[in-house]
């Protein structure tokens, strides 16, 4: 799978700073773009993972400081008490080696990045297989599987569920208790399969905590703690200064379709396309799409409680503008889209759609299909736009 654009920008990333962060869930590819920057036979890649590995970083001071060039040190989270060894190495001058570091967790997780390498590392998120990367004619495949590789590249959709399945039982059984927590695999599989239920919608601690048994402390704890791990996004509201009253709850998401489907026991395309959910899972699949293409500097998304509401709103070189996705044929204009180009000032509104043609649908406001988001979608936020 053609990851090139990524790889550039991890280059890019490498060249401006002393060390890089690539973030990004388990499974997700970031091993295999990093080796083909450090190939893994090379003393300058360590894998936590590897016993090997682990054992030549016994004294990580008299293992590391002696190479030059790039370091790759892959699955970190393993190791946090590197960071502050990373710092010293990363402050020499001259500088003979930077450094490629691979996480599983945010920084939240891996607060030691952030304390220890303060001003000398940059953050590069990551995920699975984009649309971009897959290509348009497999779309409705990465739909159903989802972007991680081994789930997409599978010969048929029962491979592709059994991995998945899979995946979901290895990371609560062995990726989450490296992390420090000790929650029992069932009930945080329960409590992750409600959240698929209430993808798309706005969230509410109250009824989780009654189904688990638990206090709504515990569960903003686990929602947290999915978010951290990059299985869910938490997307906040938008505060506009109104007259009106706003949703002030956050929506969640589940980042990766191919897992949502999991845990809805949807395995087929027949499935997805006659499911409840059905509308929601290509909502959130257009959204992780559009953020992918465009990289915001911040995202929200608003709601009022008389029926408002914009499903993302994106600020983009200081500006401020709106993304709908709509499952529709021919998506028109609506009274929340010229209520919140009135109350919020934006700058422009995209109706994502599942059709094929782009069109203008009032003055701002554009239907753009979903196929031209890899393309096309950078383009309605350009630099200069209102200038």
């Amino acid at each position: 799978m053609n990851r090139d654009s990524l790889l550039n920008r991890l280059k890019a990333a490498l060249e401006r700073s002393r060390a890089v962060l690539l973030l990004g869930p388990r499974q997700c590819g970031k091993t295999t773009v990093a080796r083909r920057i450090v190939t893994s036979d090379s003393q300058n890649y360590f894998d936590l993972e590897d016993p090997r590995h682990l054992a030549r970083l016994e004294n990580p001071m008299s293992a590391l400081e002696p190479l030059r060039g790039t370091v790759v040190i892959d699955e970190v989270q393993r190791r946090p008490e590197l960071f502050p060894v990373l710092r010293v190495l990363t402050d020499r001058s001259p500088l003979p080696a930077k450094f490629l570091i691979l996480g599983s967790a945010s920084p939240v997780l891996l607060r030691q990045s952030s304390e220890s390498l303060a001003g000398r590392i940059e953050f590069l998120p990551m995920s699975g297989f984009s649309m971009a990367e897959v290509g348009l004619a497999a779309l409705a495949q990465h739909w159903l599987r989802g972007g991680f590789p081994l789930s997409f590249l599978a010969g048929d959709d029962e491979t592709s569920s059994r991995w998945r399945r899979d995946f979901v039982q290895t990371f609560l059984e062995r990726d989450i208790p490296q992390f420090g927590f000790s929650i029992p695999s069932t009930t945080l599989l329960r409590f992750w399969s409600m959240v698929a239920h209430y993808h798309g919608q706005v969230w509410n601690s109250a009824e989780p905590a009654r189904s688990l048994n638990l206090g709504e402390s515990v569960i903003r704890r686990y929602l947290d703690l999915l978010n951290d791990v990059f299985m869910i996004r938490i997307l906040q509201p938008w505060h506009a200064n109104l007259k009106k009253r706003q949703v002030k709850s956050p929506k969640v998401y589940l980042r990766d379709t191919g897992l949502l489907h999991q845990l809805l026991g949807i395995r087929s395309e027949y499935e997805l396309l006659s499911h409840p959910k059905c509308g929601a899972s290509w909502e959130g699949y257009a959204i992780e799409e559009v953020l992918r293409a465009v990289e915001p500097d911040e995202a929200y998304f608003w709601a009022t409680h008389q029926g408002a509401e914009m499903d993302l709103l994106l600020r983009k070189h200081g500006r401020m503008y709106g993304v709908e996705c709509k499952r529709a044929d021919a998506p028109g204009m609506t009274p929340s889209i010229r209520i919140a180009l009135s109350d919020l000032a934006l700058k422009r509104v995209a109706v994502v759609y599942p059709g094929p043609q782009r069109y203008p649908m009032a003055e701002k406001v554009e239907a753009v299909p979903l196929s031209c988001i890899p393309q096309g979608m950078a383009g309605l936020f350009p630099a200069d736009a209102g200038r």
